[in-house]
């Protein structure tokens, strides 16, 4: 080997060694953030006076201080939206997403961002239908980046220290928000602008990603997974309201014009509905649709009490249990991807 070969040899190694990453950081664990838009990524719209998802998943990211020391973070956009935009189709790719990214080995992980308007939906959706161990994180924020106390670079840094703590294997989906860790299915947003906003109003938090460590007090305990069949749709379930006076007529001009697949309501006290309401619910199953019956009062869950609920049973409806009507609504809608059954739906809503 000549001297100007072994001078080339000895430079091509010493460049490969610099290029290389550390040692530490090629040991980090990879997290992979899907970014949807919200309040996390907005910015003050001049022209409108409002806030607007603006920001890319990767600006969010980028606005991080100290992500890289303890993860290999890369970002995918999936949408940019403002949360009241969320749909199911972007649900699905979603929950499409996520199981593919799941399956490979070296993800230990997934982060989503996501606006607090439908944030709970979207995390009970996928701790639904996400079939990996490992651990989802949904989160968000309250204050807007172009504040001075933004709350999202914090729960960003925290969703990614959740995900990729070993106490988190198993545990499904959650929401972490204000150094606070909560069950998919039993989280809910409990104020329109304070930073404590998403709390679990009957069970309380699974555990706390504090300034010195992730730590889980509890499991939650009543996850099931339910396998999406290939090329799935999510069936159109509506969700009515009840209160003094209502009479179910606007399910009734939807069920008229073919519009529904499935209701949730959110009934009164134990589930309860007016006589009325009950009547046109009668229809609605002679029409073979499924009916759940979820209560809008916050906490607890429906026992077959009062004469009102014996006559939802007999007529076919099913209870949601615990279930906030718009939380129903997504275990209605993907076990209906499933079956119509009544018997097999109530199954469903007792796991």
């Amino acid at each position: 080997m000549t001297r100007h070969t072994l001078l080339y040899v000895s430079l091509l190694c010493l460049l490969s060694l610099a290029l290389a990453p550390p040692a530490q950081a090629q040991q980090l664990p990879r997290v992979v953030v899907l970014a949807t838009g919200g309040t996390i990524a907005s910015t003050y719209d001049e022209a409108t006076g409002a806030l607007r998802a603006a920001l890319t998943g990767e600006e969010v990211v980028a606005a991080v201080e100290g992500l890289s020391e303890i993860a290999r973070v890369s970002v995918e956009q999936v949408a940019n939206v403002n949360s009241r935009d969320m749909t199911p189709v972007i649900w699905l790719d979603l929950a499409a997403r996520a199981n593919t990214l799941l399956a490979e080995s070296d993800v230990a992980g997934i982060v989503v961002t996501h606006g607090t308007d439908t944030l709970e939906e979207t995390a009970y959706f996928l701790d639904l239908v996400v079939e990996s161990v490992k651990p989802i994180v949904v989160v968000g924020a309250q204050r807007a980046p172009t504040n001075s106390d933004t709350d999202g670079p914090r729960n960003m840094l925290n969703a990614v220290r959740v995900v990729v703590s070993e106490e988190a294997v198993g545990m499904g989906t959650m929401v972490v928000m204000n150094g606070q860790i909560n069950a998919a299915r039993e989280v809910t947003k409990t104020n329109t602008l304070d930073v404590e906003t998403f709390q679990t109003l009957d069970f309380g938090l699974l555990g706390v990603a504090d300034v010195e460590a992730v730590r889980f007090y509890r499991a939650p305990m009543r996850r099931q997974t339910i396998s999406l069949p290939s090329e799935a749709k999510l069936p159109n379930v509506v969700i009515l309201s009840e209160y003094a006076g209502s009479d179910g007529r606007m399910l009734e001009l939807l069920l008229e014009e073919g519009e529904v697949d499935g209701v949730v309501v959110a009934g009164l006290g134990l589930a309860h509905v007016s006589s009325p309401t009950l009547e046109v619910l009668r229809k609605v199953r002679a029409a073979d649709l499924p009916v759940v019956v979820a209560s809008r009062v916050p906490t607890g869950r429906i026992v077959p009490l009062y004469g009102n609920n014996i006559d939802l049973l007999d007529i076919g409806a099913v209870q949601a249990d615990n279930l906030s009507p718009w939380k129903a609504r997504v275990l209605l809608m993907v076990a209906m991807t499933r079956t119509k059954d009544v018997e097999q739906l109530r199954a469903y809503f007792n796991r």
